[in-house]
């Protein structure tokens, strides 16, 4: 069935102002029936990740729904709706969006939270779009990125002194649940050297959502950051689309020459949301019930982070990975393992110790850490490694009573600095330690 354009621009008013109508009359499909998460329909052309609504005016109360195309077999195309389909009937008018999705920037998202769709969800009323830009960036040539030589001062002092971040870096949070991974990235919002901070909180809890923007993350971590807020209660193509759109506004700034950081919590739930959209569409199983799109789909995210071309803004990203019962070799984790450059493992026995943050320093390493750090910095971190990793390797001899002081001098020496050592890891929620006053306690910590 063919529309013309002026009944089309009439079902869709009020809809969006960044759809631009086209001039030739559009192709309308109709909805088959809908499995699972996946809706079916048929007499309609439309491309791999286009756009549709889902009409049905047969009610007393018209519903539309947006919907995107994820696959095609013979004449039916699968769509997956973006809300809920309360209302949706068989036989609703299926119309394909002439335009593949632009979305609001402009230096007026500071201070806002939005949705996955770049709708305001904090009751500010609307926002100046300064441009409207589609959610896929442009790719950087590899060979044309700034390469990473600047240190980045995330304001914690064992990562400043151990495991030195640099601007346009990309590394993971690696935990299990409880351990303080949100309350980490609340204190790199406050402390980290960046012009724009883009927080996402992808399948996240929605008591979490307001709890992080309201007392982690604070009114001055606000004031210069983007929020992009998905809940776990809504559809996974929303959850998928955040967690996009968090990365588009990222670029969007790296390109008007910002230091931008990204936090991302979680690149976890990124994954179950793409899983969960394979599965339903068809596409079969392959490793711990991921099927290979999401393997594809993980690096193609992570990479549009990083620096731009010599010259322009940056995008330093951390993503927080799920451990599920603290297993780090969880298919997720190690997958991210491979695309990021560091990863930092957070650890529940230090958490439940109260020590704060509870990175393990042995288990985790800064990839870039060689090229943004000098020499003696470099050594003096290897031999703090060397000497909190005696020391815990020995922890159960020691605590019995069973080492004999003077038969190793690196555990000698571990056992006397181990409890400045746990004092230069520690370090409270509202204390920011900067890289230069890192590096002089480091020092001072093995007298050198």
């Amino acid at each position: 069935m063919r529309v013309d354009r002026v009944s089309f621009a009439r079902r869709l008013e009020g809809y969006s102002d960044a759809i631009s109508l086209p001039s030739q009359p559009i192709l309308e499909g109709r909805l088959l029936r809908m499995v699972g998460l996946t809706l079916e329909a048929e007499g309609l052309r439309a491309a791999i990740g286009s756009r549709c609504l889902v009409i049905n005016e047969d009610s007393y109360h018209p519903v539309q729904v947006e919907a995107e195309v994820m696959g095609f077999s013979g004449g039916k195309i699968y769509l997956m709706p973006a809300g809920s389909l309360a209302g949706i009937a068989p036989g609703a008018r299926v119309v394909p969006l002439p335009d593949a999705g632009r979305l609001p920037m402009g230096m007026s998202m500071l201070g806002r939270v939005l949705d996955g769709t770049g709708r305001a969800l904090d009751g500010k009323g609307g926002m100046k779009a300064e441009d409207w830009v589609p959610m896929d960036g442009p790719a950087i040539n590899p060979l044309n990125r700034d390469p990473i030589s600047q240190p980045l001062d995330v304001g914690i002092r064992s990562i400043n002194g151990l495991l030195t971040v640099g601007r346009g870096q990309r590394l993971g949070l690696f935990a299990g649940t409880g351990v303080g991974k949100s309350v980490l990235l609340g204190m790199m919002t406050r402390f980290t050297e960046a012009e724009i901070i883009v927080v996402g909180l992808i399948g996240e809890r929605g008591r979490e959502v307001k709890e992080f923007i309201d007392e982690i993350l604070g009114e001055e971590g606000l004031k210069r950051s983007v929020v992009v807020a998905s809940p776990a209660d809504e559809a996974p193509l929303m959850r998928l689309r955040a967690a996009q759109y968090c990365t588009r506004i990222a670029e969007y700034f790296r390109d008007k020459g910002k230091n931008v950081l990204l936090l991302m919590d979680s690149l976890t739930r990124y994954a179950q949301a793409q899983r969960e959209i394979a599965l339903a569409i068809g596409e079969p199983p392959a490793t711990k019930g991921y099927p290979p799109s999401v393997f594809a789909k993980l690096p193609k995210l992570v990479e549009r982070a990083g620096n731009a071309e010599a010259g322009g803004g940056s995008i330093t990203a951390f993503y927080t990975v799920l451990s599920e019962g603290d297993d780090q070799q969880d298919p997720i984790a190690d997958a991210a393992r491979g695309v990021l450059d560091g990863h930092f493992v957070l650890s529940r026995r230090l958490a439940e110790e109260g020590h704060y943050p509870a990175i393990d320093i042995e288990s985790s390493i800064s990839r870039v850490m060689p090229q943004v750090v000098p020499p003696e910095q470099l050594k003096q971190a290897q031999r703090f490694k060397q000497l909190w990793s005696r020391y815990q390797q020995s922890r159960d001899l020691i605590s019995v009573g069973a080492y004999v002081p003077g038969g190793d001098a690196d555990t000698d020496q571990a056992i006397a600095r181990q409890p400045i050592m746990a004092q230069y890891l520690r370090q409270g929620l509202d204390e920011s330690v900067g890289m230069p006053q890192s590096r002089e306690q480091l020092a001072a910590l093995l007298g050198q």
